[in-house]
């Protein structure tokens, strides 16, 4: 398919609220293959529309290194959350920088597939970390609102631990 451009922190269309999916479209599937494709070629987790320029409510995840788990969320709601992690977050709309953030280390989220069928997802550690960070895109949150203290250039973090 397509790599997408990814809007970056600043851009407006980061901060807003993302309409939901109301049907699975031609154009909805080769957004979501154009997310992934954009995704994997940026080395990232997850992603969401918001950071391809589009405010729909769809985001994908894949925290696996050979990319065999890819999960698409459509409509996406965390219904529970449990536990506490800390640790560092970035985000591909944050390049080169990570910050500490404190998130759910469980969580199970309601969403529809590309099929437009409900399903339940539930992840920890990571899994838990990404489904709720681009969740959030979708209101137009970014991680670096919840992180503690500064944001850390990805080398010199990486120095420090």
């Amino acid at each position: 398919m397509a790599i997408r451009n990814i809007r970056i922190m600043g851009d407006d269309i980061l901060t807003k609220k993302c309409k939901p999916v109301k049907e699975m479209t031609e154009k909805n599937r080769e957004l979501i293959q154009d997310m992934f494709d954009t995704m994997y070629d940026a080395d990232g987790v997850g992603l969401a529309a918001p950071q391809v320029g589009i405010l729909k409510r769809i985001a994908v995840v894949d925290i696996t290194e050979d990319h065999s788990q890819p999960i698409v969320i459509i409509n996406p709601e965390i219904v529970y959350t449990e536990g506490e992690q800390r640790g560092s977050e970035g985000c591909l709309s944050v390049p080169d920088k990570v910050g500490i953030v404190t998130r759910p280390n469980f969580v199970r989220i309601k969403a529809l597939d590309m099929d437009m069928n409900p399903i339940e997802i539930e992840g920890e550690e990571l899994l838990a970390r990404a489904l709720i960070h681009e969740t959030e895109h979708l209101d137009g949150i970014l991680y670096v609102s919840k992180a503690e203290g500064r944001l850390y250039d990805v080398e010199e973090f990486q120095d420090e631990e």
